[in-house]
């Protein structure tokens, strides 16, 4: 599949579970098979048997990994030879960068002018060309839209897109194949990519799941297009999890995450900081405030799942050891 060339709801174009089933075959032998956890520290507070599926551990340090190879997998030799473009916080730059280092694509990545320096540095690190902008004066977008017009690059955004969203969908696919039938799924919700892309697989594949999006307190644009019906643009949020931090909706994430999932709530700062502290005593695992999105939700009572067989999706642990030391002494 490829991306309409404006991006928008009047060309939509939806993935099904047949593209996440080709998005794994793109991706075997090259993502990891993120690996699940348990902690019996966790079943115990939450009267409940929680799997976490550890994207931290994936490729570049994130779930962004999965659909950023597959989009770049999918594209013509045409537009491998032109080159690239997108916009991201940090997750998806390195994601897309590593994944046209590994295909011998060149990758422009548009960063905000704040993004946590180890990210930038990552992206860098893995050839990636950054240009800055001013998230709260610029439109990202529209940058990325302007230099694929203008220097004929391809794309791909880090969540509104066909191609990632399939392939996002996929760590939810390997979750349930190693874990059975779940009760409930728990995903990060930023653009929408892996909550739709997850919604996809685990409806598909565990028929009676419910399917849960959890966003940022302050970035609720999901909470509030869910209940209104429609995609709705806030300011740019201000939160410690700055994977999600988006003004709205993906358009292609959006009618899936009205059709397959089942409710989407948030989570303050301080409940993000007890869930990273929660990992990193309990587990010795490094997990990135956006990554702790579901399990703070799951830990903290947010959504309810006493009694229930419940996956949570930890989508990343890139985050500057520094600053994740300041936040678990604050």
């Amino acid at each position: 599949m490829s991306l309409p060339p404006s991006g928008r709801e009047e060309s939509l174009v939806r993935p099904h579970y047949d593209d996440v089933v080709r998005a794994a075959e793109r991706l075997e032998g090259v993502a990891h098979r993120a690996p699940v956890h348990t902690s019996r520290t966790a079943n115990e507070r939450t009267r409940a048997e929680l799997f976490f599926k550890c994207e931290n551990f994936q490729r570049g340090g994130a779930f962004k990994f999965r659909g950023a190879y597959n989009a770049v997998a999918a594209l013509s030799s045409e537009q491998r030879r032109r080159g690239i473009v997108t916009y991201s916080s940090g997750n998806h730059a390195q994601a897309l960068a590593y994944a046209g280092k590994l295909q011998g694509v060149e990758a422009t990545i548009i960063m905000p002018n704040d993004a946590p320096e180890m990210k930038v540095a990552a992206t860098r690190g893995y050839g990636g060309h950054v240009q800055f902008y001013d998230r709260y004066s610029e439109d990202r977008e529209e940058i990325g839209r302007r230099l694929a017009a203008d220097r004929g690059l391809a794309l791909i955004p880090p969540y509104d897109h066909p191609d990632v969203i399939a392939g996002q969908g996929t760590s939810a696919r390997e979750l349930i194949e190693s874990v059975g039938q779940l009760d409930i799924l728990i995903a990060p919700l930023g653009g929408g990519g892996l909550l739709a892309g997850s919604a996809i697989a685990a409806k598909h594949l565990s028929p009676s799941v419910k399917v849960i999006g959890v966003e940022p307190e302050a970035g609720n644009d999901g909470v509030q297009s869910f209940r209104k019906g429609e995609v709705v643009h806030i300011p740019p949020p201000k939160s410690i999890a700055d994977g999600a931090i988006v003004t709205h909706l993906g358009y292609h994430n959006f009618p899936i995450i009205q059709d397959l999932v089942d409710d989407i709530v948030t989570v303050s700062d301080a409940q993000l900081i007890e869930a990273m502290r929660f990992f990193a005593e309990r587990m010795k695992m490094v997990v990135e405030p956006t990554g702790c999105l579901g399990a703070a939700a799951a830990l903290g009572n947010i959504y309810p799942v006493e009694g229930k067989r419940v996956g949570v999706i930890l989508s990343g642990g890139n985050v500057d050891i520094a600053r994740f030391c300041a936040l678990l002494a604050a």
